[in-house]
């Protein structure tokens, strides 16, 4: 069963940032990056590069918390 649930996320993740792609084009409304992040977010467990991407927004996201003065440092890494 777990072979499956792993297509089924990445086939899941793939669509949503094909879909959160398209959704980010000009003139279509719609949360297009977001959708893209979330789709990265489900095929990072199993690809590299999506993991990369994953914990470079989360470093970005952090940087600016602190520089906007909601967190006093950095978080921790995992």
């Amino acid at each position: 069963m777990q072979p499956i649930r792993k297509i089924a996320r990445i086939t899941a993740g793939l669509v949503l940032i094909l879909v959160g792609f398209v959704l980010s084009l000009p003139l279509v409304p719609g949360p297009g990056v977001a959708v893209m992040a979330l789709g990265l977010v489900l095929i990072s467990e199993d690809f590299p590069w999506a993991k990369r991407i994953v914990d470079w927004g989360k470093e970005r996201w952090h940087q600016l918390l602190v520089r906007l003065g909601y967190r006093s440092q950095p978080q921790p890494e995992d």
